[in-house]
């Protein structure tokens, strides 16, 4: 490069350097308000919580309260059963569901992905079909089902039905995540003496177990904020869930709505799902972009 030409390639770095600052900036700001705008109603909800009974109902609303209150906390301590019987109840149902969700579809992805049987394809692509099927349409034959075997208006039976609605995705899932993992690495450990349950826990399950988190996060989430069948399948009140007992909490005099003691329930559902992304959110993004690329 000619000296005289030095001058005018600096020139034109100080150029570029200024609007690649402002294309950062743009994009920070526009970010930033993309998230408040996501943030806004959590944060709204949280501070609404904590607002006096009296307050919760005013029109138009405030933002802040007048002071802090935990009044719509004891409302929903005392409320039927107490909160807690309804928080352990989810708690219960969650942990089966992502336990059995999670194992099933970790065995069935794995055979999917490294073993071969008659009509594999055609099998796999039935899992997958079942995705068309509103759950809604099925809730009346599962329902039937459930109380045939005796597990109706049970937490077990519940989280039964959880898990049969997260297999076909937790299944592919997991398929996905095994196929990524190239083959050589089974090679090896079969040459060093594995059976493939060894070689399943010690070695693949290691590498596809951002796969696992993801399956294990969408099962509880499914599962914890799930509504419709957890009212159709729990008749009894202390078997109730948090959707279900929210849906009664917010009734109040004469219909009228306790927007303070819903906003306090929404709070605590809320927290275990905000905390759980936020703990796993590496290995989520992962698992997401393992089964976005394979198929």
């Amino acid at each position: 490069m000619a000296l005289s030409s030095l001058p005018r390639v600096a020139a034109q770095g100080r150029r570029v350097r200024p609007a690649r600052q402002l294309g950062n900036a743009l994009y920070y700001l526009l970010a930033g308000a993309l998230a408040l705008v996501f943030l806004f109603p959590l944060v709204w909800t949280v501070i609404a919580s904590f607002k006096p009974a009296a307050e919760g109902n005013l029109f138009p609303p405030s933002l802040w309260p007048s002071h802090i209150s935990a009044e719509n906390y004891r409302t929903l301590h005392d409320f039927g059963d107490g909160i807690w019987r309804y928080v352990g109840n989810s708690v219960l149902v969650a942990f089966i569901t992502v336990f059995g969700a999670t194992l099933l579809s970790l065995l069935a992805g794995y055979g999917f992905s490294r073993f071969q049987f008659p009509a594999k394809n055609v099998v796999f692509v039935v899992i997958l079909a079942t995705l068309m099927i509103p759950f809604q349409s099925i809730l009346a034959p599962l329902f039937l089902i459930m109380r045939a075997i005796h597990l109706g208006d049970t937490l077990l039976g519940l989280a039964l039905v959880y898990i049969t609605f997260q297999m076909p995705f937790s299944v592919f899932m997991m398929r996905n995540a095994f196929d990524a993992v190239p083959r050589e690495i089974e090679e090896a450990a079969l040459i060093d003496g594995c059976s493939p349950p060894v070689m399943l826990w010690r070695v693949m399950l290691p590498l596809v177990m951002p796969g696992v988190v993801t399956v294990a996060l969408f099962a509880f989430f499914a599962s914890w904020n799930e509504f419709l069948a957890a009212l159709i399948f729990m008749s009894s009140s202390d078997h109730y869930t948090l959707p279900v007992m929210l849906v009664n909490v917010q009734s109040g005099l004469y219909g009228s709505v306790d927007w303070g003691a819903v906003q306090a329930g929404v709070t605590i559902t809320m927290l275990p799902c905000v905390l759980l992304f936020l703990l796993l959110q590496r290995y989520y993004v992962n698992g997401l972009t393992a089964g976005a690329v394979k198929g």
